[in-house]
């Protein structure tokens, strides 16, 4: 599993150099249009409406123990992405936090992820999410921070989508959180650098959703990643265990 960030390390690192190459992971999805529908709470926050019930420590609803084995036990946040199926873009995702004996699921919201599904050996432009347990421990994007972020945020208008993208696609980067699949933590989630080579591919995000499947990433309302990037913290060490429902059972 990839790194985790510093616990208890909050810092905000603003950076003005445009041009990153940033893209080669998220980036233009097949503009299908296709929304996946969700409740709103009273926050604002996209929502389903079903209950958060306590489970065992040893369980989270949906995945295997072989995957939960690869969250540390210092862990307190787990972010699950449950696919629809390995060839389906659309998928939901919740927020699991660990309080006392129980993980309790705070939030649950539609989303989407790789326009192609889903796999569990990710390589360079094949239009699939990564399956697997992976960190959480930097973001970033166009805009600032919202007010409270946890996780060290690097600003910068390089994250801008190329304006030759549709329209539609423009602000999906405004915020990202980095997905700790094949790069180094503690830098921009724009970082480029490939630790296990460029073909594994790499840039695998939490970003903005525009209604439809990407190249690799997990795409979320703005609601859903503004709460996100609020509530988890360093300290928590927060991982994401993502894929499709058929990996992630077992």
């Amino acid at each position: 599993m990839a790194g985790m960030g510093t616990p208890g390390f909050v810092r905000t690192a603003v950076v003005v150099t445009a041009g990153m190459a940033l893209l080669t992971g998220c980036g233009l999805a097949d503009g299908s249009g296709n929304r996946s529908s969700a409740g709103r709470d009273g926050s604002g926050v996209h929502t389903t409406r079903t209950p958060a019930p306590g489970t065992d420590l040893k369980r989270i609803p949906g995945v295997r123990a072989g995957l939960l084995a690869h969250i540390p036990e210092t862990s307190r946040q787990v972010v699950t992405v449950h696919g629809e199926g390995v060839n389906s873009a659309d998928s939901r995702v919740s927020l699991y936090t660990r309080h006392g004996d129980t993980w309790d699921r705070t939030r649950t919201w539609a989303a989407h992820n790789g326009k192609r599904g889903w796999t569990t050996r990710h390589r360079e432009g094949d239009k699939r999410s990564p399956v697997g347990v992976f960190g959480l421990s930097d973001a970033g994007g166009v805009l600032a921070p919202p007010s409270g972020t946890g996780l060290p945020y690097h600003r910068s208008g390089g994250f801008a989508a190329p304006r030759s993208w549709p329209r539609t696609h423009w602000h999906d980067f405004d915020y990202v959180i980095a997905i700790d699949y094949n790069r180094v933590t503690g830098r921009s989630p724009a970082d480029p650098a490939r630790p296990q080579g460029q073909e594994r591919g790499g840039s695998i995000w939490l970003h903005l959703d525009h209604g439809s499947g990407t190249s690799g990433c997990v795409s979320l309302s703005k609601p859903a990643m503004t709460y996100l990037l609020r509530t988890l913290e360093p300290a928590a060490k927060p991982v994401v265990v993502m894929g499709d429902g058929k990996h992630l059972r077992g």
